[in-house]
């Protein structure tokens, strides 16, 4: 993006500057302490409570005031300065990092090295940062499940009638559940009603499976049609988030499983060939809405197309013929019709996956892993992930 690549220019052009400057006679130490004052301050913000003596050790050895006097007699000596942060950060780092820090040990040149040790030491607070949110992240939970319900709470009280759209969602997904299920036998004449049924006969949906439902549907969900439930507003970004993912792992699929039908195994079981179509059919449909995949259907198709040439050229075999070929492209461009067989089982497959990871026991496993999705397993199973994450927090 444009706003990585001016801070790109922006990093580029103080790094030269820094080395311009170290490299001068007398060196310049302008931007040297204000990066020594960064890397102090760096330091510090990794230290826990009981690092009280590390803490003052700091404070004497990158003292910043005493530094500027050094620099401007001439005394600072650069390399015992990056010697003893280069000891503080082996001290504080994490395993994964002991081999990045010792190997800046080696590094002789002083621009380039202040340049590595700030790019350490901010994947250590990283590191930090990632330990702290794993500690606290059970209370962070709890505390936001609590908030939300308060807040929910209080919403409510305010306005009665602010959930007729989670009520409607709901409704919806109560007469899917009732009419998938099997009616009940016929009671005999003076037997009472059958658990799980009304007077009428017909079987009552349990809460879990009405939710089951709904949260389902949401894969499916059509913006402007009808407006989403009040009660997922919070979560509306990601889940629509995870119904593009899904959208857009159905139609991969579909043109993996097409390819494969036409190609069969021999070219289809060449090394790198199916990572090469997933990269290209990614890359075409990143941030298109469904409505425009008929058009990117045909750039996938032409550019499959060159792909498969190209294999079957490495591989010693013969090209495909003209009505192969056409037939190949027909049958991946017919992927952007809804009601195709080919994405319409896929789908029902993705989905039935997917519903696993929100059932109440918890999440799935690979030996659950449905046929004919294999090259987009590890995508599916992230997938899933998210869309269990969601789910079962909002179902607090």
């Amino acid at each position: 993006s444009l706003e990585n690549r001016v801070k790109e220019m922006l990093h580029k052009a103080f790094w030269d500057s820094l080395e311009e400057q170290l490299s001068a006679s007398p060196p310049d130490y302008t931007w040297a302490i204000q990066l020594l004052q960064e890397i102090k301050e760096g330091l510090l913000s990794l230290l826990l409570p009981r690092h009280r003596q590390l803490q003052s050790q700091i404070e004497e050895a990158l003292d910043v005031e005493l530094i500027k006097q050094e620099a401007e007699h001439g005394a600072l000596d650069i390399r015992a300065l990056t010697r003893y942060i280069l000891g503080t950060m082996a001290r504080l780092c994490a395993p994964v990092r002991d081999e990045e820090v010792q190997g800046l040990q080696s590094l002789t040149d002083p621009a380039q090295l202040l340049r590595e040790i700030f790019r350490v030491l901010g994947l250590m607070k990283m590191d930090m940062l990632n330990f702290t949110i794993q500690s606290i992240r059970t209370h962070l939970q709890d505390h936001t499940v609590q908030y939300e319900r308060k807040k929910f709470q209080e919403l409510f009280d305010k306005l009665p009638n602010s959930l007729d759209h989670t009520r409607e969602w709901l409704r919806k997904a109560a007469a899917e559940v009732s009419s998938s299920s099997p009616r009940p036998p016929p009671s005999p004449a003076g037997a009472g009603t059958s658990p799980g049924a009304d007077s009428s006969g017909t079987t009552v949906p349990s809460l879990t499976s009405v939710l089951h439902r709904g949260y389902m549907n949401l894969l499916c969900w059509e913006p402007g049609q009808n407006e989403y439930p009040e009660t997922l507003f919070m979560d509306q970004a990601r889940l629509q988030e995870v119904q593009a993912q899904v959208k857009q792992l159905t139609i991969t699929a579909a043109v993996l499983l097409v390819t494969s039908g036409v190609c069969g195994s021999t070219l289809f079981g060449s090394p790198g060939f199916v990572a090469r179509l997933k990269q290209v059919t990614k890359a075409l449909l990143e941030g298109l809405s469904s409505t425009r995949y008929d058009t990117a259907l045909e750039d996938i198709s032409d550019q499959v197309l060159q792909e498969v040439s190209r294999t079957l050229a490495q591989l010693g075999h013969p090209a495909f013929t003209t009505d192969k070929c056409s037939a190949l492209k027909g049958q991946i461009k017919s992927i952007a019709d809804e009601g195709n067989a080919v994405r319409h089982v896929i789908e029902q497959r993705i989905h039935f996956f997917l519903s696993l990871f929100i059932a109440p026991n918890g999440q799935n496993s690979q030996k659950d892993f449905p046929n004919g999705l294999d090259p987009i397993q590890e995508e599916l199973l992230e997938v899933g992930r998210s869309f269990g994450s969601v789910i079962h927090r909002n179902w607090q």
